[in-house]
């Protein structure tokens, strides 16, 4: 498999520093809020890397962590009332619903920044032994110029003044790029945590530093773990931060041996900022789409390419998902057979090929067109049923689609209540035929047509379907 190092900026050929294992990391969220779409767009970016490396007979390691201590929490706690906790516990568990809904796995270990403390103190003691953490006014300093790799992961070219605008500024640092490890208690009120160096809290970017440590790095060798993943936007300062404080730790590691980055979210076009109202928060989305439609959207473009959200497309991709599940209905009567092995080979090539969906997808429309194609000539084949519908088992776990039912997947958007109706009405339109009054059961039809339910009357009975 190949896939694209953030770093060396090029397609690299993936071989793991354990042959058949491959162990990765991905930056989880803050959890102070709801999951946004950009939380959305890395989850589902490498939920599927997970699955490709899985459908290639590779073991994975999968970690992600939850940041459950922090400003914006504690700025939560001061707004709410509630206790870090209670926040924390609450917005972990909406995140996983969420992530759930979209078909998003559960990663293999799953840490909190508050059940790390201890090692991220140890691992702060080290660095202050080499003189590569320091003591200032606030909190414990990772000093930069101590790294002489630092800016070399993100490749920084800035001037000074646009690269300090997003590193906190302090008189009492040795260098102003340099970042805290550690946070002094500013208030009695705020959560803290006891330390030879203060009462306080972790800063931010150590967390993944030890975490990677404790869990799931590789004790010899040049590098701890074969895959960093996350946004572009954690690039610099997170990763960079992270790899500096694993490298001048004293064992001479990198902390990542590939390094991949998933592109920003848009929405109609604007870059996707609280700060301009435009947060599209996933249950928001999950109110008006199922899981698995936002899913199929949200996978169709490449996970490095910016990502511009708007509902004109997310319809456009659901129409395409539509003909998967066509397809589906065609398969009523079959029994799973064998996959197509030359379907598969291809869909694995396009997408070790750094996860290439565009042809993977092109790929599965020709399947599913060729499908169609040949059951309209030969509609009682039942050994090619069996095989077509192999093809779409074997996608639930490869791109985490084609779960549903096909008569669930096109009532999808109908309420209990509203199914109902439909049901009650379909039940006179029955008796109106019976009783041969066929001017109120052509009434009813229409009256359904007019709320976007399409009637089809097939041997077992009349189903239904919700227009697009």
């Amino acid at each position: 498999m190949f896939i694209y190092d953030s770093v060396e900026k090029k397609r690299r050929l993936l071989e793991p520093i354990s042959k058949n294992t491959v162990t990765i990391y991905v930056c989880g969220p803050t959890v102070y809020d709801d999951a946004h779409l950009g939380h959305a767009r890395s989850a589902i970016a490498f939920d599927l890397l997970r699955r490709v490396l899985k459908a290639l007979g590779y073991s994975v390691i999968f970690v992600k962590n939850f940041t459950d201590i922090d400003d914006k929490i504690i700025a939560k706690m001061k707004q709410s009332g509630q206790s870090l906790e209670a926040i924390t516990t609450f917005y972990i568990n909406r995140y996983k619903e969420d992530m759930h809904a979209l078909g998003v796995e559960d990663a293999d270990i799953e840490p909190k920044a508050t059940e790390c403390i201890d090692e991220m103190i140890g691992f702060i003691q080290s660095l202050m032994a080499l003189d590569v953490g320091y003591v200032a006014e606030d909190g414990i300093y990772f000093d930069t110029s101590k790294d002489k790799r630092y800016l070399s992961l993100s490749g920084q070219k800035m001037e000074e003044e646009t690269l300090l605008a997003r590193v906190e500024q302090k008189a009492s640092k040795r260098d102003q790029k340099d970042f805290a490890l550690w946070k002094f208690t500013k208030e009695p009120s705020e959560p803290s945590f006891s330390s030879p160096f203060g009462q306080g809290r972790p800063g931010w970017h150590i967390e993944c530093s030890a975490m990677i440590e404790k869990y799931v790095a590789s004790k010899q060798g040049h590098y701890q773990i074969d895959i960093h993943a996350g946004g572009a936007d954690l690039l610099f300062p997170h990763h960079e931060n992270e790899a500096a404080q694993t490298r001048c730790k004293g064992h001479h590691q990198e902390l990542a041996k590939y390094w991949m980055h998933n592109g920003f979210v848009t929405i109609n076009g604007e870059k996707m900022s609280k700060s301009l109202g435009n947060s599209f928060f996933l249950k928001d989305a999950l109110e008006h789409y199922d899981g698995e439609v936002l899913r199929f959207y949200l996978l169709s473009s490449h996970y490095r390419a910016n990502f511009n959200f708007s509902e004109e497309d997310l319809l456009m991709s659901k129409k395409r998902l539509d003909k998967l599940y066509r397809l589906k209905k065609r398969l009523f009567d079959a029994e799973t057979m064998s996959i197509d092995e030359a379907f598969k080979e291809a869909m694995l090539e396009a997408l070790s090929d750094d996860l290439n969906i565009s042809k993977a997808l092109a790929i599965l429309d020709e399947m599913i067109s060729n499908a169609n194609e040949y059951l309209d000539a030969n509609p009682k084949d039942k050994a090619k049923k069996g095989i077509f519908l192999a093809n779409i088992h074997w996608l639930q776990s490869l791109l985490g689609i084609g779960f549903h039912t096909p008569l669930a997947y096109f009532q999808l958007g109908i309420s209990e209540r509203e199914k109902q109706e439909i049901e009650s009405l379909i039940l006179q339109r029955t008796e109106a035929k019976k009783a041969k009054d066929f001017t109120t059961a052509d009434a009813i039809r229409h009256a359904l047509e007019i709320k976007g339910i399409q009637l089809m009357d097939t041997a077992s009975g009349t189903q239904w379907e919700r227009l697009n």
